[in-house]
C-alpha cells in the first residue's frame, strides 16, 4: 500500500506545534505576588528587575531564542502562506497549492466582491472571508430557537414538580384618572 505523504505545511505546522509545546508560559513579574497584577506578559523596565537581568531562578522573558521554526514561520494556521491582495491582478501572483489570499482592510465593497469572484473562478483560498448577513441571522435564530426550546423544556418539568397552581386573581378595573385642576379653571 502506498502511504499518503503529507504536505510540507502540515509537516510545518506539526513542527511549530511542537516548539510552543516546549516554550515556557512567560509571566508578568511578580503577578503572582499581587492580585492586582494580571499574569499577561509586560516587559519589565525596572533597573533592579531579576526577570529582565535573568537571574537564576526567577521565570524566563521572551528572547530570540524562543523563535518559531523557521519553516513555519509566517504561516497560517490552515498551513497556507499568506498574500495580501488589494485588487484581482494581485491574485494572479498567487500559488494555489501553497499560497492563500487576504484581502486588505483598506479594500471596498465593490473591488472586493470582484476579488472574491475572480478568486472563486481561480480555486484560490481567502482567509478573511466575510459572512453574509443571511448566515448570522440564521445562526442567530437558530440559537434563540435552541435557548428557548431549553427555557420551556426546564420550566414545564418545574411545573410538574410544584404543586396545583392556585386561582388568578381577576384583573381589575382600569382606574379612572383624576385631573388636576389647573390655575386658571373655576370650579363650577
Amino acid at each position: 500500500m502506498s502511504e499518503k505523504k503529507s504536505s510540507p505545511s502540515r509537516k510545518a505546522l506539526q513542527v511549530r506545534e511542537r516548539a510552543r509545546n516546549k516554550k515556557p508560559k512567560f509571566l508578568r513579574s511578580e503577578s503572582w505576588r499581587f492580585d492586582r497584577f494580571s499574569t499577561s506578559w509586560r516587559r519589565p523596565r525596572g533597573l533592579d528587575n531579576k526577570i529582565r537581568r535573568k537571574i537564576k531562578g526567577w521565570p524566563p522573558g521572551p528572547s530570540m531564542g524562543y523563535k518559531g521554526p523557521k519553516i513555519a514561520r509566517f504561516l497560517h494556521p490552515s498551513g497556507y502562506q499568506e498574500v495580501i491582495v488589494y485588487n484581482t491582478a494581485d491574485l494572479s501572483a498567487i500559488d494555489v497549492n501553497t499560497q492563500a489570499a487576504r484581502i486588505a482592510h483598506t479594500v471596498g465593497k465593490r473591488k472586493r466582491a470582484q476579488i472574491i469572484e475572480e478568486a472563486n473562478k481561480l480555486n484560490i483560498k481567502i482567509l478573511n472571508l466575510p459572512v453574509s448577513k443571511e448566515t448570522e441571522e440564521k445562526a442567530e435564530d437558530e440559537e434563540a430557537e435552541d435557548a428557548e426550546a431549553e427555557k420551556a423544556k426546564v420550566t414545564k418539568e418545574s411545573k410538574e414538580e410544584k404543586k396545583p397552581e392556585k386561582k388568578k386573581k381577576a384583573k381589575e378595573a382600569p382606574k379612572e384618572k383624576k385631573t388636576k385642576a389647573r390655575k386658571g379653571d373655576k370650579k363650577q
